[in-house]
């Protein structure tokens, strides 16, 4: 469990779920004091960072953090899309959101996927997030056009 941040659809991908002139939005992480966010921490070889590094140079940055396991509280790192950063959108509301995850897709696949399998593995770690699941649904909702919500 990560203190203080929470998960939020705030950043763009223009080179995984989207495309430069229609980017998909992922995650990141946002400091709000109150929160938790829960999630899987791997222990990873220092060498690693560089394939890492690669993959999160669409705005992010590696972050310092301690977090909370089952059984301690060990250093970790994290990566954050700061709001300076070339590719942050920040909030919107989320039909919005869930409108733009709708009609993008990428290199990686496509944003709905994202998605969907975030919130599924959310509910198998049995971690709640209720803007993870809001947008989940909106989306599931959403007409093939991504345009209009279905009733």
């Amino acid at each position: 469990m990560l203190a203080g941040w929470s998960r939020r659809f705030w950043q763009g991908s223009h080179d995984h779920r989207g495309v430069p002139h229609a980017p998909g939005r992922v995650v990141t992480l946002i400091e709000e004091p109150s929160a938790r966010c829960i999630g899987v921490a791997y222990s990873i070889e220092h060498d690693a960072f560089e394939h890492l590094d690669h993959r999160e140079k669409n705005g992010y940055e590696r972050r310092d953090v301690a977090v909370e396991l089952a059984s301690r509280r060990v250093d970790a790192v994290v990566y954050v899309a700061s709001v300076g950063n070339v590719a942050y959108l920040g909030s919107a509301p989320p039909l919005a959101i869930a409108r733009q995850i709708a009609a993008s897709a990428g290199p990686s696949g496509s944003n709905r996927e994202y998605l969907l399998k975030l919130a599924q593995a959310l509910r198998d770690l049995d971690a709640p997030d209720e803007h993870v699941f809001e947008l989940e649904t909106l989306l599931k909702r959403i007409d093939t056009d991504g345009h209009r919500a279905l009733g």
